[in-house]
């Protein structure tokens, strides 16, 4: 393994302990550059980075570094040493072997990554209904279940089956113009345009497409006259029969802070969640992703990953990815003890502690509130319904008494308590929406 490789290799790890946004802040830009006297010297771009990655992140990296190679013994962080504004792009392995951990080759003008296709797409009862709603889409853009909404956690597959939407309809329809744009770029793009007094001028550009695709609309919350110019640009295309697909990680309801008029476009068409894939389809994915990077693992190995990991694809694949790594550093396969010991920092990710700091907190977040919100007197039916299920899902998950459950919402009576996880349990009988929201809020409760 080279340098390149095994910098990949610890970014791939990496990505699967911290948040996103601080993944791309931080390690953007960043590889090995040398290797001496047990020693790893990194090339930062920039001193802060380097002052960063040393107070923050230096322990991560070097315990990752060591478990893929027991000879190193530190790390030491360089500011400009790569060359790096003299490449456009690091391609660390061939095509056919890279491991997927950040950024891919994408089609500059649709923004579409070739690499997410529907052959690769793992079916199963938690994607089937999203799949077949997508696939019928291909075969007939702007024509049925416009525009399709789809919903569900992080790393369950929506933006591998949003792209593989655009992809296909490429294929089909050569002459139709596609694009696909995450809603942060999207909510970007605007802002810049309102500030440059170009506003008109976007939306023009926006209404040349015959299929748009927008990834994490949840990312409106809250942003008004953005809100607004979504809405123009929705119903330019709706009205000329123009294909819509959408996604999020909440259903339309759920999202918080979304005008009535969007969320009622939202609804007016498709949706389709993605749930969490059960035992049988997380070893699908797992062999099928093995066949993508022509390699091979025995069957207990990918069963072992499987039963560990069990909330999302991205960190399936990120089990992968460390185990390719070790494969390619040491040219043998781990063996079932060694695969524990390369995984033991994702297993330890997954037991999140479930107290009642994290519930509320964690529906709070949910709902675009504050915590102090939630334990205020308020009864503002936005602020009542999250209190309420922050109470039922303190007794579900922590079996926790109506007195307890009381006291950590403000001090309320615990016939307050009682009633509330009354009401919760028959509304989540008739009410489907608000069982697919607590379900998610569970989802992040258990596993972040």
């Amino acid at each position: 393994m080279n340098q390149e490789e095994l910098w990949q290799a610890v970014l791939a790890q990496i990505q699967l302990q911290i948040s996103s946004a601080n993944f791309a802040t931080w390690f953007k830009n960043t590889q090995i550059v040398s290797q001496r006297d047990g020693l790893v010297f990194v090339s930062v771009p920039n001193s802060f980075a380097k002052e960063w990655l040393e107070q923050k992140y230096n322990k991560t990296i070097f315990k990752v570094l060591h478990n893929l190679d027991k000879q190193i013994k530190g790390v030491r962080y360089e500011t400009g040493k790569t060359g790096l504004k003299t490449l456009k792009k690091i391609t660390f392995f061939p095509k056919t072997e890279q491991l997927d951990f950040q950024e891919f080759e994408v089609e500059r003008e649709t923004n579409l990554n070739p690499r997410y296709t529907f052959d690769n797409f793992v079916v199963g009862p938690f994607n089937e209904l999203a799949h077949a709603a997508g696939w019928a889409i291909t075969q007939n853009p702007g024509k049925v279940y416009n525009p399709l909404f789809v919903y569900g956690g992080v790393g369950l597959g929506k933006t591998h089956l949003l792209q593989a939407i655009g992809n296909k309809i490429i294929k089909n329809f050569h002459q139709k113009k596609v694009k696909y744009i995450p809603t942060e770029k999207f909510v970007s793009e605007v802002i810049s345009a309102i500030r440059n007094r170009q506003i008109e001028k976007l939306k023009l550009e926006y209404q040349k497409n015959d299929v748009l695709i927008i990834d994490d609309v949840q990312f409106l919350a809250g942003k008004e006259k953005t809100q607004e110019e979504f809405f123009y640009t929705f119903n330019s295309l709706y009205e000329k029969n123009k294909q819509i697909v959408l996604s999020s990680d909440h259903s339309p309801k759920a999202i918080p802070a979304l005008t009535e008029r969007l969320r009622s476009r939202f609804e007016g068409g498709m949706m389709a969640d993605i749930s969490l894939p059960d035992l049988e389809t997380r070893i699908a994915i797992l062999k099928s992703k093995c066949q993508e990077r022509k390699t091979e693992l025995p069957e207990d190995i990918l069963n072992y990953i499987a039963s560990i990991i069990k909330r999302n694809i991205r960190e399936l694949e990120g089990a992968l990815n460390i185990l390719i790594a070790y494969q390619k550093l040491n040219s043998s396969q781990p063996d079932l003890k060694t695969t524990k010991s390369l995984l033991k920092n994702l297993i330890s990710s997954q037991n999140k502690i479930v107290n009642a700091k994290r519930i509320i907190h964690t529906v709070a977040n949910f709902y675009d509130l504050r915590e102090k919100d939630l334990i205020s007197v308020s009864r503002k039916r936005e602020i009542v319904l999250p209190r309420q299920i922050a109470m039922y899902l303190l007794r579900k998950e922590l079996k926790a008494s109506f007195p307890f459950i009381g006291r950590k919402l403000g001090g309320k009576d615990h016939t307050t308590a009682i009633h509330a996880c009354e009401k919760i349990n028959k509304e989540i009988e008739k009410d489907e929406s608000l069982n697919q929201e607590i379900g998610l809020i569970r989802q992040r409760i258990l596993y972040g």
